[in-house]
């Protein structure tokens, strides 16, 4: 099915749900408990923002088929986040045979996430690209002051099926995310796809890339938050079931107001191969009202 340039897609109003109430994060609750999101002065336990991401999968099929799950990324900047029983809209316009401008809103018109949809397997700049190239030096850190660019973590190997637990970052299944994810489809549990084998969902594959490792050490207790998202499929699609090697990098460090931040890329290759499937990167803020030795005059009012 083809579309001209500038046209645009708009998926219906979908109620995404929270997963992620009972998470830890360096042994205690995050930001998606509603007593710590309280705590921070926010309206609610934000919804896990990957989530969102499956309101995407649709209309990247629409526009490119299965090379969605095969070259497909989306790249992503969250502007609000999303609390249980507000509906969410996502709407992507094409602007190019290989890419596409994307935005999600509430039902109230306020925005989501915007950011950018790209085809593959060599993609051009995407939202994430372009926010990174512009990161600047991040001056006096006490949060993430440990963490060094071009750090990288030892490779380790993971798997996604149906029943196991995500760990403690992600307490919940595949099975489980599917009984409530918000764009089912058969491609995502059975055999019958166009691949012969179920495919991870795009946000799951977020959940995949973080299931084990890390590197560095961030300091705490203090609760973080997702700012930005990218997943990248470069030789697809991820399949359920099999086995990925994981290398984490910090690749961009800086600082907002209320937040410290880093980014890590985390690159998911097949080990029988060496081929590069895909890479995640993720752009983590850190709280630094939640960080209770964070020195009191550099604290935003």
């Amino acid at each position: 099915m083809g579309f001209d340039n500038e046209i645009t897609i708009t998926g219906p109003f979908r109620a995404p749900r929270q997963m992620l109430a009972d998470q830890e994060y360096d042994g205690h609750t995050s930001v998606h408990d509603d007593a710590t999101a309280d705590k921070l002065g926010l309206p609610g336990a934000p919804i896990e923002g990957p989530t969102h991401f499956s309101q995407f999968d649709p209309l990247g099929v629409a526009m490119w088929g299965q090379h969605w799950f095969e070259h497909g990324c989306i790249s992503s900047h969250f502007e609000n986040m999303v609390i249980e029983g507000e509906e969410v809209q996502a709407t992507a316009t094409r602007t190019s045979a290989t890419s596409a401008r994307i935005g999600a809103v509430k039902a109230d018109g306020s925005s989501v996430l915007s950011g950018t949809m790209t085809l593959g397997p060599r993609h051009s700049e995407t939202e994430l690209d372009r926010r990174l190239h512009a990161l600047k030096e991040p001056g006096e850190l006490f949060i993430v002051d440990q963490l060094r660019v071009g750090d990288k973590s030892v490779p380790e190997r993971v798997s996604m099926s149906m029943t196991e637990s995500n760990g403690h970052l992600y307490p919940f299944s595949l099975q489980d995310k599917l009984a409530v994810i918000t764009e089912p489809t058969s491609w995502y549990s059975g055999s019958e796809t166009p691949w012969g084998r179920a495919v991870i969902p795009t946000e799951m594959v977020s959940v995949l890339a973080h299931k084990a490792g890390g590197v560095g050490k961030v300091r705490g207790p203090a609760v973080g938050l997702f700012i930005d998202l990218e997943i990248r499929v470069i030789e697809g699609p991820l399949f359920v079931d099999s086995e990925y090697e994981l290398v984490h990098e910090i690749v961009g460090i800086g600082q907002s107001r209320r937040v410290e931040s880093y980014w890590t890329r985390t690159y998911i290759t097949d080990p029988e191969t060496g081929v590069l499937v895909a890479t995640v990167l993720l752009h983590q803020g850190v709280f630094k009202a939640s960080y209770e030795k964070y020195p009191a005059d550099k604290l935003a009012n």
